[in-house]
């Protein structure tokens, strides 16, 4: 919105040519939304305690710490980072482009779906939420129309291939599968940062990174002379997204600061599955829907602990894995909550980095 008010008189007003510039816009997207979740980050929490009397549903069979230290916790606090992350989109970003509208979609979609199944749990009191059939179908619905609209978008060359890293001009041709595949990648990635989301503060630093890497791979495939460069595969418009993943950082941050041990909100899927999802769509508009599983591996790794756990116990009647998630089993072999969110956030930190070298080694 303020790109396209303050343009018009960048010949006027020197000082209004910033806007022009993605690197200012995704910058100050990034402040807008880090200010909004600290200035309505306590009321948006004290709205949520308000109808949710006994705060988040805690699992029977999880951790026994949590009976005592989550009890009364309030979730739903993905409000707050959509709240903040839309607010700084629609300010910050160049409302022409359609690879806005498409990741908005998704992310909004999913996120409406996440409260929807956070609602049934607080007001039921239980932890089923919406049943697993509909979510999945949901999602489904979702991603396959922004397959479609991504398509779309995308130049001709690129619109129904899936890129490989590490090789300069590499494409796997789907043809029509590629809708698919791409609603697959942003159904995973949303399911999957939601069965991260279990300790304070574990999954929200991992989404944060996962958003830094790919605000400059957005940055740098829609920029034609860094992809060329680079031997990317260029896609006009892409770059746009810069100023999206700038705002989920900074919402990010904001609710962090909430959300720091002890939490005061948890994000519940009502985030958790938003973000995988906006992961998720960035991911296929930029073409580097492989490098997610890389850069997002934490996640991954997470979701296939589950995985492994249920397929092995219905095989054998064992468990591979005290409890699953992940996280779960090394809280149940004794690591601290603190240990084992850090450690994770280094391991997402480092294969953060080995997905910026895919940019660079071909």
């Amino acid at each position: 919105m303020i790109p396209l008010l303050l343009s018009p008189l960048a010949d006027e007003f020197i000082l209004f040519n910033l806007a022009r510039y993605t690197t200012f816009r995704a910058g100050a997207a990034c402040m807008t939304a880090l200010f909004i979740a600290l200035v309505f980050g306590n009321s948006v929490i004290n709205w949520l305690r308000s109808f949710q009397r006994g705060g988040q549903p805690i699992r029977e069979d999880g951790p026994a710490g949590h009976l005592i230290t989550k009890k009364g916790t309030p979730t739903m606090g993905g409000v707050l980072i959509l709240l903040s992350l839309t607010l700084g989109v629609l300010l910050w970003a160049d409302l022409r482009n359609g690879f806005i509208w498409a990741v908005l979609f998704v992310t909004l979609g999913y996120g409406a779906l996440g409260f929807a199944d956070d609602w049934l749990k607080v007001t039921k009191r239980n932890t089923k939420g919406v049943s697993g059939r509909a979510k999945l179908v949901s999602q489904g619905a979702i991603a396959f129309v922004a397959a479609l609209w991504f398509m779309y978008l995308l130049p001709p060359g690129l619109s129904d291939n899936l890129a490989v890293p590490f090789l300069k001009e590499a494409l796997i041709p789907l043809s029509i599968l590629f809708p698919f595949v791409a609603a697959f990648v942003m159904m995973g990635s949303s399911n999957a940062v939601n069965l991260t989301d279990g300790l304070d503060g574990l999954a929200i630093v991992p989404v944060m990174i996962a958003a830094a890497v790919f605000a400059l791979i957005a940055y740098l495939v829609g920029n034609r002379i860094y992809a060329d460069y680079l031997q990317l595969h260029g896609v006009p418009g892409a770059g746009e997204l810069a100023v999206f993943c700038s705002a989920l950082i900074g919402a990010s941050l904001g609710f962090l600061w909430f959300n720091a041990p002890p939490a005061a909100v948890f994000m519940g899927d009502t985030g958790s599955l938003a973000l995988g999802g906006a992961l998720g769509s960035i991911a296929v508009a930029t073409k580097h829907e492989i490098v997610l599983a890389i850069v997002g591996g934490l996640f991954v790794v997470e979701t296939l602990s589950v995985i492994i756990q249920v397929f092995w116990y219905k095989r054998t009647g064992r468990r591979v894995f005290l409890m699953a998630p992940l996280h779960h089993h090394f809280e149940k072999k004794g690591w601290a909550e603190a240990t084992i969110v850090i450690r994770f956030w280094i391991i997402a930190m480092v294969l953060g980095l080995i997905g910026l070298s895919t940019l660079k080694i071909r």
